[in-house]
């Protein structure tokens, strides 16, 4: 079969530098490469090869296209050792034997990606941010050292999207300055949905005996928990969850130790399909899947996948780069500026991971725009956004089902999306660019059903707001500059219930030791007999809640009606104390935990997994380690949480036990720079437990992105 869709005439990169040409080093070495990339495309594809009567060219026939400044493309892939990637090796093998026929010049290379999974609860996830930084190091390392034009990316999850968008910006940015070569332009196509497991049938016989045996004992809120985590299709995070909750139950006698690891093991073995994936919850990978679709950098038939994807569509993807080549309006840079404020809009209405506000601000710095959290707010303010995305992993609208109403053209994805927004009043910009070379008006023209209405409740997409109010918000306080909290993790009651409210403060230095508390037995009476609590500040904070009983006889009572609430804070988990860990874990422990769920919430200057549910606050500016009032606060502290104004206040414990709020900052009580100086020695020690390599040391903060500070300083130019 002959190939279809060429240039009518080859493309030349049209720049002033050409290193192949005018360094005979390159035009030396590089050769090989491309020719071993065609040679596995061919032996490890050879239905594709032979369909489209491919075979491998001469070196020589490599080196005319070098020096005659062909496009010569970079298809990015990722590690075997995370499950997104398991299948990347074919796609990129495709995507070598089109770029060759298309008249370009095919190149491959590998970056790690870190799994927010494997490392999640232990020192992994220090580690895990710092990858961010390192992978677009390391993108725009061999971007520009080998001297590329564009990129074919197969993105996975994690940090690993943001990464590579950052190092191909930064490259992009570069070469503006240097103004002899040409831009960068990019296509990406985020690796395939991994389908959810299922709890096989004796285990959750296991699980629902321990949920029986439970209730029978008292426990019936560890029972109620247990059953309601059996409702979630199995993936890693609801394994967290069971780690948790058979804990409890080990402690409570409920079980042993032994039945504990078979349950757990049990659980891991049914857990991952074979095929592997970005798990299909609507955590930070699919929030990056959203977040490359919106800026208009994926093309629609390799937005959504659920397995390898055809030919066809790895076509459509090299296509579209050859399609803008010389167009300097689609480079990267510029469809990140025209559709920052699209993305913006497109991640609260489609209630997204809280990280990708560490994530955007990160890119588009490395692109030099000046860029921070402030921006993002400020679009979120200017044009609120409804919640349009039903996702649930308890009721079959997972992002694996969302793939599958694609590929049946029951939406068309990210289109479908602007769609719905632009009807709904939504100020989308519609003649922003995207890397099919058209606007998304093009893109949306004669859409007029964007989501099938026969799915009726089955869709993910909803063309009529799931509800008003979603997204990420940004909070200000007497003691902090801003935090972020997710709002579309937040139920309608848990927003309501929480709008000016106030919580005390238990507070601790790790996850573990805040895990342990959330696992023990007699979690409430370690509550009630925390730190600086008298029984006049909990019947203050009582009334103050709204609770017209107040019974220390039955503080579990008062916890449940959400009237004793506790705000649990882990400080010095920061991006230069700690790397800024998750603290998915004990956001986990919260969710499934019915007395806390109903009454806590969780404050970091950490950050958390972008599936957390729940009253979670983090990314808190400035952090600990840097003298942020969060390493000020102290057990029996009275903080007070305004969703409405969008702040969250320190109180004068006195005070208010004597009725008055008084906000302030705990930094200037006489008291707490004895405390602090001795808590910020322990996380000098702890940060040892880093390898020097990767500690992020005089880092960005969260608001800006947490980029080296070369990279913020070069961030001037404005995104409007």
């Amino acid at each position: 079969m002959s190939p279809t869709n060429l240039p009518a005439q080859p493309v030349i990169i049209d720049e002033k530098a050409n290193p192949y040409r005018d360094c005979i080093q390159g035009l030396a070495n590089q050769p090989i490469t491309v020719i071993s990339l065609l040679r596995s495309a061919v032996n490890e594809n050879p239905t594709v090869a032979r369909d489209r009567d491919f075979s491998v060219p001469e070196i020589k026939d490599v080196v005319g296209r070098l020096v005659e400044n062909r496009p010569r493309i970079a298809i990015i892939a990722g590690a075997p050792d995370h499950p997104a990637h398991l299948l990347d090796r074919p796609q990129a093998l495709m995507a070598a034997i089109r770029i060759w026929e298309m008249g370009g010049v095919p190149f491959l290379f590998h970056v790690p990606v870190i799994c927010d999974g494997t490392a999640q609860n232990n020192i992994g996830q220090s580690y895990s941010l710092a990858s961010r930084n390192h992978t677009a190091a390391a993108v725009n390392i061999t971007f520009e050292g080998h001297s590329y034009h564009a990129a074919y990316v197969i993105a996975g999850c994690d940090k690993s999207p943001a990464a590579v968008v950052a190092g191909l910006a930064s490259a992009d940015h570069a070469r503006a300055y240097r103004g002899d070569q040409a831009p960068v332009w990019a296509v990406f196509a985020p690796s395939h949905v991994l389908k959810g497991g299922e709890i096989p049938d004796g285990t959750r016989r296991l699980l629902d005996k321990i949920a029986s045996d439970a209730d029978h004992a008292g426990h019936d809120d560890l029972g109620g928990d247990i059953r309601e985590n059996m409702r979630y299709i199995l993936q890693c995070t609801s394994d967290e969850a069971f780690a948790g909750l058979l804990e409890r139950a080990r402690l409570l006698g409920l079980i042993d130790g032994a039945m504990e690891r078979r349950v757990l093991d049990e659980l891991a073995t049914a857990t991952c399909d074979s095929k592997g994936g970005i798990c299909a919850f609507n955590g930070t990978g699919n929030s990056s899947r959203t977040m490359l679709a919106a800026f208009g950098l994926t093309p629609p038939e390799l937005e959504l996948l659920t397995d390898v994807p055809p030919f066809a569509a790895v076509a459509a993807g090299v296509d579209a780069l050859f399609g803008v080549f010389n167009k300097p309006e689609y480079a990267i840079g510029n469809l990140l500026k025209a559709n920052f404020a699209n993305f913006v809009r497109v991640h609260n209405a489609t209630g997204s991971s809280s990280n990708m506000l560490l994530h955007l601000p990160f890119m588009m710095r490395y692109a030099g725009f000046n860029v921070s959290i402030d921006d993002y707010q400020d679009v979120r303010t200017k044009t609120p956004v409804p919640e349009i995305f039903a996702h649930s992993l308890t009721e079959n609208r997972d992002t694996f089902v969302l793939a599958q109403q694609m590929a049946e053209g029951k939406n068309r994805g990210m289109e479908s999306i602007y769609r719905i927004l632009s009807d709904l009043g939504v100020a989308m910009d519609l003649d922003a660019p995207t890397v099919l070379g058209k606007t998304w008006g093009q893109r949306i023209a004669g859409l007029d059903n964007p989501v099938d209405v026969t799915l009726g409740d089955a869709s993910v997409i909803r063309a009529t707001p799931v509800r008003q109010r979603s997204g990420v918000d940004v909070i200000t306080g007497s003691f902090f500059e801003n935090c972020a909290v997710k709002t579309s993790g937040m139920s309608d009651r848990l927003l309501s219930h929480f709008d000016d409210h106030v919580f005390i403060v238990r507070y601790y230095e790790n996850e573990h030791v805040c895990n342990g508390d959330f696992a023990s037995p007699d979690l409430v009476t370690r509550l009630m007999e925390t730190d600086g609590v008298s029984e006049e500040l909990i019947a203050a904070v009582v009334r103050r809640n709204g609770g017209n009983r107040v019974d220390m006889d039955a503080p579990k009572d008062m916890f449940e009606q959400g009237h004793l609430s506790f705000a649990f804070v882990i400080g010095g988990q920061g991006p230069e104390a700690y790397g800024m860990p998750e603290m998915f874990s004990p956001s986990q422990n919260l969710r499934h935990h019915r007395i806390l769920e109903a009454s806590s919430m969780l404050i970091t200057d950490g950050r958390y997994s972008g599936v957390t549910k729940g009253a979670c606050i983090g990314h808190m500016v400035p952090e600990a380690f840097a003298g942020g009032g969060i390493g000020y606060l102290c057990d029996g502290d009275v903080l007070r949480l305004n969703l409405t104004s969008l702040t969250l206040d320190w109180l004068d414990p006195k005070a208010f036990i004597e009725g008055r709020e008084l906000p302030a900052d705990p930094k200037l009580q006489a008291d707490r720079a004895q405390m602090f100086d001795a808590r910020f020695k322990r996380m000098e020690s702890r940060q040892c437990d880093i390898a020097a390599s990767n500690v992020l040391d005089g880092i960005g903060n969260a608001a800006r992105g947490i980029v080296p500070p070369a990279v913020d300083r070069r961030a001037v130019k404005g995104w409007r």
